[in-house]
């Protein structure tokens, strides 16, 4: 699982005290495209996060997001206690949460690391309870995925075969996290079929399954099938890899905004070269404030 002892300095040396009791430290509730996060300052352990998690019994969310106000750090847990390298709309979240604390104001950029490398976040705006987000996210990258993958070229419309009698035509593209990416017809098939895909053979780490449909030259649709949340009503590295697949696909143009329609809303994606950033913009909204 890695290290998560992510702990503010205002709560430094808290982190025994944390694990052993049912009193954690204040949370926030905040969404980017209903996307949904509870974002602490302290480390929670994964059976924690995941009873904290829970839509029935807990506060409910997707994921939690671990900030160290010092490091300018940001750590994400799933739902079911397993640790991506990194979220897209977790790190807009992350911004409101700073600025809702004066550690970054409007117009101004802010570096914030993550498992995936440091990720500069502009605050574009703010009002209240809301903000719009710019992130350069890391370069994409096609490499194959590193497992049953004998050649070095990428998996760009590669047959994967889910079981003996269906398959899957998808593009493997890595935004720091794992995508499988699948379009319109082949989109509409692997529906059914993305938890099985999720935890294919082929990726050792399980993948994040995106099913996309072109809609227009710089407009598509996206649902994706996140790693250890299931469908997610937006997924902001999902978006990015779904544009930078539509782009190396020839369904879209380099260097022009892409429009991606997700269930909880749009993100604007632009993808310019191999080993250029992924910009990513879109919303935060903070929900509500409370104690575990």
């Amino acid at each position: 699982m890695g290290d998560d002892n992510i702990v503010a300095s205002d709560l430094a040396g808290s982190s025994s005290r944390l694990e052993d009791s049912p009193v954690i430290t204040t949370f926030d509730k905040i969404e980017g495209l209903g996307n949904d996060f509870i974002v602490v300052d302290a480390r929670l352990t994964p059976t924690l996060a995941r009873e904290v998690c829970d839509r029935h019994r807990g506060i409910g969310a997707d994921g939690v997001l671990f900030v160290d106000t010092v490091a300018r750090s940001m750590r994400v847990m799933n739902a079911d206690g397993s640790r991506p390298e990194m979220c897209g709309n977790g790190i807009r979240c992350v911004m409101l949460w700073l600025a809702q604390r004066d550690l970054v104001s409007a117009g101004k950029t802010l570096t914030i690391d993550t498992d995936a490398g440091p990720h500069a976040c502009t605050l574009l705006s703010l009002d209240g309870s809301r903000a719009s987000v710019r992130v350069a996210m890391r370069p994409y990258l096609m490499d194959p995925a590193p497992a049953l993958v004998k050649s070095d070229a990428p998996l760009i419309e590669a047959d994967v075969p889910v079981d003996e009698v269906h398959h899957v035509i998808g593009t493997y593209v890595s935004m720091g996290n794992p995508h499988w990416v699948v379009f319109d017809a082949e989109a509409q098939k692997a529906e059914a079929l993305a938890p099985a895909l999720e935890r294919h053979p082929l990726f050792p780490s399980h993948v994040n399954v995106g099913l996309a449909e072109v809609l227009g030259p710089r407009s598509l649709s996206l649902k994706v099938y996140e790693r250890g949340v299931g469908y997610t009503q937006a997924c902001g590295t999902g978006a990015c890899a779904a544009a930078a697949a539509a782009v190396e696909t020839g369904r879209m143009s380099r260097g022009k905004p892409i429009e991606v329609h997700l269930p909880g809303g749009t993100l604007e994606i632009l993808v310019s070269d191999r080993g250029s950033p992924v910009f990513m913009t879109g919303p935060a909204r903070h929900v509500f404030r409370g104690e575990i």
